[in-house]
């Protein structure tokens, strides 16, 4: 089974937070895609502490799609620099894992 991954991304706003959700999962690079709720973060951003209210996203997909998923999210993230980081899913509940795996999968047929 392909190793399953978590991809880290934020969002300025819920809309296009959910946006992305949606395109992810109906070309199948994402078994599925929490949008969270709003957080505050705190970064310096080209010499200068900024503070900003943002929306988490945790996208579940597998290893092999990750260049796939990052493209996507380069294609509709408003931000120069967005935060796109994936990290590895050690252990999981195997039925999860495999329900990741599958949908994530385009069947021929």
């Amino acid at each position: 089974m392909d190793e399953a991954i978590i991809v880290l991304t934020n969002f300025p706003d819920r809309a296009a937070a959910l946006e992305l959700a949606q395109e992810l999962i109906a070309r199948r690079l994402a078994a599925c895609v929490n949008v969270l709720a709003d957080c505050t973060s705190v970064y310096r951003w080209k010499g200068a502490v900024e503070n900003a209210t943002e929306v988490p996203v945790l996208i579940k997909t597998r290893a092999s799609l990750y260049s796939e998923v990052e493209a996507a999210i380069g294609e509709l993230h408003p931000y120069e620099l967005p935060e796109i980081i994936a990290v590895p899913i050690v252990r999981g509940f195997t039925e999860y894992l495999e329900w990741v795996s599958g949908e994530t999968t385009i069947s021929i047929g």
